[in-house]
């Protein structure tokens, strides 16, 4: 009994290695990979985000910073079908393809037609909702913690009516009440009186009160990334070139030829995703949908973000002023910006906001172009290697990433923790591709 218990004493003196930390890569630094790589730290994992450009430098910097969770139908509606000819024609419409990116396009245009069947439509829309109805709530669980509720604004947001008739704003009010969404119709008179400032031509608007927006959400990152410092994450500014897996271990080899390996890795690259998950055996059809933004100057300013349903954007109130965002263009990765295309949304946003005093002969407009990762039928990838036990995948998440990016991190976190996530991830398996 003696010698038991001396040897038990010595082994309570030794260090205990079950207290080393599983060391996780995350590779991405937009919104979606801060936030993962947060809710992995704490959850007791050590974790290297690594990202070619800095944090928050992509579609994290320069989105419309709408918390969108009334966004649940895919944009595969079989209604966008006999528009799409015009849209070629048109080089500063509310949704381009480039003609030369065309041919090259085609694979994923023909996926996206084919999520267009009813079926598909359905499947996609309900898969679409259980991700979003979780999405302000773990908004409010990680800011709740960090006490940073303020960075978030729930106000509400409008979609406007102007020449589009009244019956097609209460067909449209019809199909998101037909999904619980929280939503008024306004008349003119009730617009004025809660929204003043509205063009004339507006007469009609869905007023969406359960959802939210942040006035810089470029900061909003910022202010999770100084989070995941303070908790121990390190960050490598440089680019992944190469993803290997031996003996069940991810190795990452960088643009500097150095490497490193991993327990566990997850793939958080956006629009840019394409090469590396070719490199773990998935060809998943993602294409860079680009956006734009033009920042403009008000006298005075909504207080909440107002969309157009008739001109296809939508503008938020933001700090260094109203931010006028939107348009779909397919021109790929490569292609320099088109910032015609930004500032085409000056004259649509003065048409619905008759304040804005910024014009285009103005100097130094503020303009940016960033690549939306989307996928045909419009749902994120939120899932486990098929192929690789310790690879992971949370990207792809199109016009959603800021509004999806607190639940996808706790959603991809309980998977890495063989946990239960508190939805079936089924439909976001990367598996449903191959």
């Amino acid at each position: 009994m003696y010698i038991v218990c001396n040897i038990n004493e010595f082994l309570s003196s030794m260090p205990n290695i079950n207290n080393v930390k599983p060391e996780v890569a995350v590779i991405g630094a937009g919104i979606i990979g801060v936030t993962t790589a947060l809710q992995l730290q704490k959850a007791g994992y050590q974790v290297t985000l690594i990202d070619k450009l800095g944090i928050g430098e992509g579609c994290s910097k320069g989105n419309a910073g709408h918390f969108a969770t009334e966004q649940v139908f895919p944009l595969a509606d079989s209604g966008l079908l006999p528009k799409i000819p015009s849209m070629l024609l048109d080089p500063l419409g509310p949704f381009r393809i480039s003609l030369p990116y065309l041919l090259k396009a085609l694979p994923w245009f023909l996926k996206f037609i084919t999520n267009m069947r009813p079926s598909a439509y359905e499947k996609n829309k309900l898969a679409l909702r259980r991700l979003n109805l979780q999405a302000l709530p773990a908004w409010k669980r990680i800011l709740s913690e960090l006490r940073m509720e303020h960075l978030i604004e729930l106000k509400g947001s409008l979609l406007t009516f102007e020449q589009q008739s009244s019956e097609q704003a209460l067909k449209i009010l019809a199909l998101y009440q037909a999904e619980d969404i929280s939503v008024q119709l306004l008349n003119r008179a009730q617009l004025e009186q809660l929204h003043p400032g509205l063009d004339t031509r507006v007469h009609c608007a869905l007023y969406f009160t359960e959802v939210g927006h942040t006035i810089n959400p470029y900061l909003l990152t910022q202010t999770l990334y100084q989070e995941c410092q303070r908790l121990g994450v390190i960050f490598k500014k440089t680019e992944v070139t190469e993803i290997n897996h031996l003996k069940n271990q991810p190795i990452v080899s960088f643009i500097d030829a150095k490497s490193q390996s991993f327990d566990k890795l997850v793939l958080c690259t956006g629009a840019f995703s394409k090469k590396l998950c070719l490199q773990l055996g998935y060809k998943i059809p993602i294409e860079a949908e680009r956006g734009y933004h033009l920042m403009a100057q008000a006298a005075s300013m909504p207080k909440i973000p107002i969309a157009s349903f008739d001109k296809k954007f939508i503008m938020t109130p933001m700090a260094e002023g109203l931010r006028l965002a939107g348009t779909v263009e397919f021109s790929g990765l490569k292609q320099p910006a088109n910032y015609k295309r930004a500032l085409a949304l000056l004259p649509l946003g003065q048409a619905i906001w008759p304040a804005i005093t910024t014009k285009l002969t103005d100097d130094n407009l503020i303009m940016w172009m960033g690549c939306r990762p989307s996928l045909p039928d419009s749902k994120p990838i939120i899932s486990q290697s098929g192929k690789h036990q310790s690879i992971y995948f949370n990207l792809g998440h199109q016009h959603l990433g800021l509004t999806l990016a607190a639940t996808s991190a706790e959603l991809i976190t309980a998977l890495i923790s063989s946990n239960n996530p508190t939805i079936e991830l089924s439909d976001f398996s990367i598996n449903r591709f191959n």
